[in-house]
């Protein structure tokens, strides 16, 4: 969770009628965790749904609202000056490699060493959460008065060099990438996608920026600076434009004016960031079902002002809620639902009791699959879990097993440790086993966990993976680890039948059949895929079919 320290003698400028008793009071309610609290300083970790709160002016500004000092959407202004502060893109090679820009100006405004902290601090806030560690978004915060516009947006090579950050002597983008902190934890990004490096220059040809790792030291801000030139640039357009627009309130409440800045494409067409609200209607008979209340429309409307949202009634039956740019949090109704909430008082909420007198419990799948669990315990088995949303290259490309002609794949997916639903449990158990290399041997892991297959239709299986990874790990003793779970949690007998699969050594595999049906497979994991995954000793495994298992000898189980 990211962390934003405080000022105590800052908060009691902004704040200034207000008893710091109360100001503590109120941050657990707005979503802020109280990590420590010392005579200068308020220590608050904040959920990363909130970037805006990444700063002590995004705190201030929605305490305000709870407080009844200001309320409604916070005041903003937008200036159109795109026309003078232009971004060029001249070529088509920035596309390939990291296409999307955008930009503000920021003028006329003071900085101050703590204001320089927090802007700092949620500069790397963003890049962390919205920016996805740089590689989907990444800022650039720029003296104005240093650059000569316009500036343009372009590719060079490895042998380009300026003067990065903080450094007295001019180095190229390949030093960089080999020898910087940021070069060589961010420098990756960048080597995906080709040997075309992008930068940012003025029309002198002076070097602003070398998005995602560094800055030139040539527009170095500090407390002098009254003036900024805010660039964001990234993969994604939706992404930049957030970060683009949490930073312009930020600056804004810190008392700079805000104007465009106008991006220039390789084609002739002009862009320019958008910073206009969105709405959103809600029935508000919703709202006081999902809060258990009965609020009227009047006391909706106020409690939505507090959460410093603008909202009307439209009629009766209908309410409109105008979200600000900076809040990118909010995307449907049961977000409005949570300002409302919030505006009400979460501590004002009060527990009843439920209407029925019925409780819940456990199905009799679940039943089941525990006494299996517990079985695989008794084995003296850990268990594990794993997401069922794998890699493709952990799925197939490391364990080495081949990719079916149908892969359910994520669509549009955002993280390559994401990207398809897995159809076998062996290869996340093999991961798991290489996070843990540095751990005690014998490790003996097994999952429950659900698959998936695409034929005609998307079919859901439940399976139980089991892994024993130790110096003398061996087909033998997986299987009796297997025969003992069908034993004992199903009654039944198992007997192996010779046969091949590529995660397993040729001629130690085998199907698993009980009576006549083939349930599972099991083996020694070959030494390619153990290399892959960089675990250090042998490894051997077994996977069942928990669903086929289950409908054929449990018929009072219900998938």
């Amino acid at each position: 969770m990211p962390i934003v320290n405080l000022s105590i003698s800052r908060l009691k400028k902004f704040l200034p009628d207000i008893d710091l008793d109360k100001i503590l009071e109120l941050l657990p309610y707005v979503g802020l965790d109280i990590e420590s609290v010392s005579s200068e300083i308020i220590r608050i970790e904040y959920n990363p749904n909130r970037p805006d709160f990444g700063s002590d002016y995004g705190i201030v500004r929605a305490l305000r609202g709870l407080l009844e000092i200001e309320i409604g959407s916070p005041k903003f202004t937008y200036v159109a000056e795109g026309k003078y502060y232009v971004v060029n893109i001249v070529d088509e090679s920035i596309k390939s490699v990291r296409p999307f820009v955008a930009a503000i100006v920021a003028k006329n405004g003071k900085l101050d060493d703590e204001t320089i902290k927090q802007l700092i601090g949620m500069q790397e806030d963003l890049h962390n959460g919205i920016g996805r560690l740089r590689k989907k978004a990444s800022i650039g915060i720029h003296n104005l008065d240093n650059i000569k516009f316009p500036v343009t947006y372009k590719t060079v090579d490895e042998d380009f060099s300026f003067v990065p950050l903080d450094r007295m002597s001019s180095q190229t983008i390949k030093a960089i990438l080999k020898t910087s902190k940021s070069g060589k934890e961010y420098g990756y990004i960048l080597e995906e996608k080709s040997k075309n490096y992008p930068v940012l220059v003025d029309s002198e040809n002076n070097v602003l920026s070398f998005p995602p790792i560094i800055n030139s030291n040539s527009t170095k801000i500090n407390k002098y600076s009254k003036s900024l030139f805010v660039e964001v640039t990234g993969t994604n357009q939706k992404s930049i434009e957030d970060i683009l627009a949490i930073l312009a309130i930020t600056l804004y409440d810190a008392g700079f004016q805000i104007q465009s800045v106008s991006i220039r494409n390789f084609d002739g067409t002009l862009y320019t960031a958008k910073m206009d609200p969105s709405d959103i209607s809600i029935d508000p008979h919703y709202i006081n079902t999902m809060l258990g209340l009965d609020l009227g429309i009047n006391l909706i409307v106020k409690y939505l002002h507090k959460s410093r949202l603008n909202a009307k009634e439209m009629d009766k039956n209908l309410i409109k809620c105008t979200i600000p740019r900076y809040r990118t949090d909010i995307f449907n109704g049961i977000d409005i639902v949570e300002e409302v909430a919030i505006g009400y008082g979460i501590y004002n909420l009060k527990p009843t009791i439920p209407y029925s007198n019925l409780t819940g419990d456990k199905s009799s799948l679940s039943r089941y699959v525990d006494i299996i669990r517990q079985t695989m315990v008794g084995l003296q088995m850990l268990e594990v879990t794993n997401f069922s949303i794998v890699s493709n290259k952990v799925q197939y490309g490391l364990s080495g097993m081949k990719s079916p002609a149908k892969i359910l794949q994520v669509d549009g997916t955002k993280s390559e440790e994401h990207q398809i639903l897995r159809d076998t449990l062996l290869p996340s158990l093999l991961k798991t086993l290489s996070h843990n290399v540095h751990e005690e041997y014998p490790q003996k892991l097994f999952e429950i966990g659900k698959t998936f297959h695409l034929s005609d239709t998307i079919a859901e299986c439940w399976k139980i993976g089991a892994i024993i990874a130790h110096k003398n790990a061996e087909y033998t003793e997986i299987k009796s680890v297997m025969q003992a779970l069908l034993r004992t949690a199903f009654g039944k007998n198992a007997y192996t039948k010779v046969d091949t699969n590529p995660i397993f050594i040729a001629g130690r595999c085998a199907n698993i059949v009980v009576d006549e049906d083939c349930i599972g497979i099991l083996g020694e994991v070959t030494p390619l895929a153990i290399d892959s995954f960089k675990v250090r000793v042998p490894v051997a495994a077994f996977e069942l079919n928990l669903s086929q298992l289950l409908s054929k000898y449990r018929r009072d189980l219900y998938f």
